[in-house]
């Protein structure tokens, strides 16, 4: 009997490793993602985290170690969850970016139809996004979340969902996905 319950606790041990082994950051499922990207012409990069800290001054230089940021000091009140016209405060997005967020921002040199595109795919689903523009992308697109950087040359669909659905919700700062509703912080 006490072998059987040995043999047990082995075999649930066993699954309990292989499970998070499966999900954790950086296992099987970056990999996956990290094929997608490339396989849309992009890259994909998963940083260590620049830590949490809060700052009050919206104006504050922080010299962040990926660009856009993934992490790292940010601004104490998040960005209004939404899609923007001019740029957003960076150390705003950090912050939403903690609360499990996705930023996707676009540079100057991106053509107005993938501009749209982008903005459909945001109306599709907008809980927990933002999207703005970043000029000094030039011709390339940027989705963030906390500690990973995938940047695209060109809107492709498969890509942002398999991004989008991998990492949002799911930042150090855990919220349900549907209360980062548009509108709301």
């Amino acid at each position: 009997m006490i072998l059987f319950g040995l043999a047990g606790s082995g075999i649930l041990l066993l699954g309990a490793v292989l499970l998070f082994l499966a999900f954790a950051p950086g296992g099987n499922g970056d990999e996956e993602l990290a094929r997608t990207i490339r396989d849309a012409g992009g890259t994909f990069q998963t940083s260590k985290s620049e830590g949490r800290d809060h700052v009050e001054d919206l104006n504050a230089k922080i010299d962040y170690k990926t660009d856009p940021p993934t992490s790292g000091k940010h601004y104490f009140i998040p960005a209004v969850w939404g899609i923007y016209e001019r740029p957003i405060n960076q150390l705003q997005a950090v912050h939403n970016l903690e609360h499990g967020g996705i930023v996707i921002q676009y540079g100057d040199d991106v053509p107005d139809a993938t501009v749209a595109q982008i903005a459909e795919f945001y109306r599709d689903d907008p809980n927990g996004m933002l999207v703005a523009p970043l000029p000094r992308l030039g011709d390339q697109i940027a989705l963030t979340a906390w500690t990973h950087l995938a940047k695209l040359p060109k809107f492709d669909e498969g890509a942002f969902k398999a991004f989008r659905d991998a990492y949002r919700g799911k930042g150090p700062e855990r919220f349900s996905v549907e209360d980062l509703q548009p509108g709301g912080t």
